[in-house]
């Protein structure tokens, strides 16, 4: 076999773009070649200029060059492969040494034999320096080791010790490197620039090389070998692995809690919806009934009237008859002959018979139909707008809008805004017993000797905070562990303190209530139910002053159980109640715990 089979082939002078051999060719500043013309058309048009082969980007089009001494070789090797294809016809032979190919690998030789040397001692040096690098035994070449004794062809065999075996089949533009030995055997890919194994990783650029990239491109960077940066991705890749199924079970939990609110508001809008069309009922009942009571009230008035008219009709026409009668006397007595007569009776029949003066007797035909009228319809008036405000405050915008920024709050989004609360032993009611550290509140069996000052509660067994709230988000915890009733929220600080009070939001208070250890209501007008399904051990009560919102939550189980919205217009303070101890039954107490971050 001829030199020019066993050195060179046509994929060392092809072109990447054109996939032939280069014509007038121009090397790129990151090293790479390619015929003038087609890297020419290649960045025709293009915003950004990149190596077609390593992606590497520019800063501006790179003003190429012919590079001569590459088209005087790609020249001499298409000279040197037409006279070996002459040779194959039947022409002059070629490989001695007199001939003009062998001219040209002599001049091959000399330009080559000083990077084949270095690239095979680069190779050499890294698969030594790396101990956790595969040991690769030398791969002979039968092609190489027939050349007879020549320094080229001693250049050829030394880089083919530790090189790949070279196919002399047709060529295709990237090949695999196939390693053989007794322990192993090993496809390593092949760098498309140098035609040597790809087993170093440059962290500095983040990217695969072979050992002569390493010598010529990344002589200072940090790299390793292929298989040890591996390992230590493997590493990364189990933290990524570990994040994945967290954000899976996170999105999970969000799936059933989801569904789990799903399923409250079902409960809150059946139960709501039942109550509502109930007091509706009750509403028609009523206005029904007042309005039979009405018409029947109009028609005793119009009856008594009718009667009273009826009345005074029948005395004028008893009246009249006597007119007539008088008048009937009068025309006989004018008609008669017997003076004497008549001079005797005129004065009798003269006067007029006893009647009823009607001249200021008069029928009122205005009942007082109209005054009623009209205060019923502005009645009606009111009713309606106060209906219309119902609605609209019964339904927030922040029930009705699905976005993230609108819904309830998450626990653990909640807890950052941690109050730390303290009781106000001036508001205590006195049967209260408090803590030395103002932090825990039962109830106690008597009233005990405490100052009726005017800030304490008189009938109601209950204490507020230090704290006060007008403005921003605030956030607390309290243990109601063994409770059997009990009522936790927020209050304005001008509540009536003393006499019979009623606890609603109208009247300043806003709190969630237990009684008799599973029954769970908000003190609203009416009192809404509040479904719980889990033992509460810990309640968080939330307060965002600005969006009206108090929201309560179960600690332990991380859901949210009511929110009720408002508008507050006053400075607020942390409510508590233990309610009365019921002989033993609900003697346990309140107590305020430090909040601690939920994982």
């Amino acid at each position: 076999m001829s030199l020019y089979d066993s050195f060179l082939c046509e994929e060392q002078f092809q072109c990447s773009i054109c996939l032939d051999v280069f014509t007038n060719p121009a090397s790129t500043p990151c090293g790479h070649s390619f015929c003038m013309q087609c890297i020419t058309k290649y960045w025709n048009g293009a915003k950004v200029f990149k190596c077609p082969l390593c992606k590497k980007s520019f800063e501006k089009r790179p003003d190429l060059q012919i590079n001569r001494t590459l088209r005087e070789i790609t020249d001499q090797y298409k000279s040197m492969k037409n006279g070996v294809v002459k040779n194959k016809s039947g022409r002059k032979g070629s490989g001695g040494h007199g001939s003009p190919s062998s001219h040209l690998f002599d001049e091959l030789k000399k330009k080559l034999r000083h990077p084949v040397r270095k690239t095979h001692q680069t190779f050499s040096r890294s698969l030594e320096s790396d101990s956790t690098s595969t040991s690769f035994p030398p791969v002979k070449n039968s092609q190489a080791s027939s050349v007879p004794n020549h320094s080229f062809s001693d250049a050829l065999n030394e880089t083919y010790v530790a090189g790949p075996p070279v196919s002399h089949r047709p060529h295709t533009r990237r090949r695999r490197y196939t390693l053989s030995g007794t322990e192993m055997s090993q496809n390593v890919p092949l760098c498309e620039i140098h035609n040597r194994p790809i087993l170093i990783f440059c962290r500095s650029d983040q990217v695969c090389i072979c050992p002569e990239c390493e010598m010529e491109d990344h002589p200072d960077h940090d790299t390793v070998t292929v298989e040890t940066e591996w390992m230590e991705t493997k590493t990364l890749l189990t933290v990524s692995e570990r994040t994945i199924q967290d954000m899976i079970i996170e999105r999970i939990n969000k799936i059933e809690e989801i569904n789990m609110s799903v399923t409250e508001l079902e409960l809150a809008v059946d139960r709501e919806t039942a109550g509502s069309v109930s007091l509706f009922s009750s509403l028609v009942c009523f206005i029904e009934r007042s309005q039979a009571e009405l018409v029947e009230a109009m028609e005793i008035s119009r009856k008594a009237a009718q009667r009273h008219a009826e009345s005074m009709t029948r005395q004028l026409e008893q009246e009249i008859e006597e007119l007539k009668k008088r008048q009937s006397e009068l025309s006989k007595l004018a008609q008669s002959d017997d003076h004497l007569y008549c001079v005797k009776t005129f004065p009798i029949l003269s006067s007029p018979p006893p009647t009823k003066d009607w001249y200021k007797v008069s029928v009122n035909s205005d009942l007082g139909t109209e005054s009623i009228y009209m205060s019923i319809l502005a009645q009606v008036e009111k009713f309606a707008k106060e209906l219309k405000n119902i609605t609209e405050k019964g339904f927030p915008a922040q029930t009705l809008d699905p976005s993230p920024s609108r819904s309830q709050p998450r626990i653990k989004g909640i807890q950052e805004y941690a109050l730390d609360v303290t009781l106000d032993s001036n508001t205590a009611h006195p049967r209260l017993v408090l803590s030395s550290d103002l932090k825990s509140v039962r109830c106690g069996d008597r009233h005990q000797l405490v100052p009726d000052n005017p800030e304490r509660f008189e009938k109601v067994v209950c204490v507020i905070g230090r704290e006060p709230i007008s403005s921003g988000k605030h956030y607390w915890e309290v243990d109601v562990t063994g409770k059997t009733d009990w009522d936790l929220g927020v209050v304005k600080y001008s509540v009536s303190r003393k006499g019979k009070i009623e606890y609603t939001p109208d009247n300043g208070f806003w709190f969630l209530s237990l009684r008799d250890k599973n029954k769970f209501g908000f003190r609203s007008q009416p009192y809404t139910d509040v479904p719980v399904n889990l033992v509460l051990h810990k309640i968080g009560i939330f307060v965002d002053f600005e969006n009206g919102q108090v929201s309560f939550y179960n600690v332990d189980a991380k859901i949210h159980i009511y929110t009720f919205n408002d508008i507050f217009n006053e400075t607020l303070y942390p409510f508590f109640s233990p309610c009365t101890n019921k002989s033993g039954r609900n003697d346990l107490p309140l107590i305020i715990t430090p909040v601690k971050m939920t994982e």
